[in-house]
């Protein structure tokens, strides 16, 4: 690994969509960065070097030049700080009413939807399996993120704020947890969550090579259950 000023900690399944986001920003800004794996599920995140590292114990953490921060929105807005426009590219929108609302949506998807979340974990967007449909509250995460995604998304499908932003990202990936289960979408949110994952830095994410199978004892650390084979 060479030595860069920026470093990112995430884990070693390339599935968490909080490492995502902060991926995403740091590949937007254009700074070469290194990336460390952490093992969650072997207890990684507890050793006591990384708990000293983030603070949190969780991932993702970025550490610039001796500076370590975790928690992605945390990450995300420092990086734009840090790196502001127009030297390097805009990660939130130029509006102070949109970047109210892309920090409200960010918000949202970080902290709400856990049905959904669990039924629809990120495993089963990047390993396939056998789903069964959603249960009751899950599909009412499901019709609640549908409808936050028909209010916000413009109806030309374009980024939500006229540029891209870092919520696009967000929100698509969560998005993604539908579209790759084969659960119903609007075909005009399908097109914009598509669109949103072809743009280069998220595609670099999302086709990063990945084990070939899911470890065993990821299943009894994220305690959810193990999906049907495909």
């Amino acid at each position: 690994m060479t030595e860069r000023a920026f470093c990112l900690y995430g884990e070693s399944l390339w599935i968490s969509p909080y490492v995502f986001s902060s991926f995403v920003a740091l590949e937007e800004k254009g700074v070469p960065f290194d990336v460390v794996e952490v093992s969650l599920f072997e207890g990684g995140h507890l050793e006591p070097a990384y708990r000293e590292l983030s603070l949190t114990a969780r991932v993702p953490a970025l550490v610039h030049d001796g500076f370590r921060l975790s928690e992605s929105s945390a990450i995300d807005e420092y990086l734009e700080e840090l790196l502001p426009p127009p030297e390097h590219p805009r990660l939130l929108p130029v509006s102070l009413q949109h970047r109210a609302r892309a920090r409200q949506l960010m918000a949202f998807l970080r902290s709400d939807l856990d049905h959904l979340r669990a039924e629809r974990s990120t495993v089963t967007m990047f390993y396939r399996s056998k789903l069964d449909p959603l249960g009751k509250a899950a599909a009412r995460d499901a019709d609640k993120l549908v409808r936050v995604a028909e209010a916000v998304v413009p109806r030309d499908n374009g980024p939500l704020f006229g540029d891209w932003s870092i919520a696009d990202a967000d929100l698509a990936f969560m998005l993604h947890r539908l579209i790759l289960g084969g659960d119903p979408v609007p075909a005009r949110i399908v097109a914009y969550a598509s669109e949103q994952w072809q743009r280069p830095s998220v595609s670099a994410y999302v086709n990063h090579e990945r084990p070939a199978l899911v470890p065993d004892g990821y299943w009894a650390y994220s305690g959810t259950p193990r999906p049907k084979p495909a």
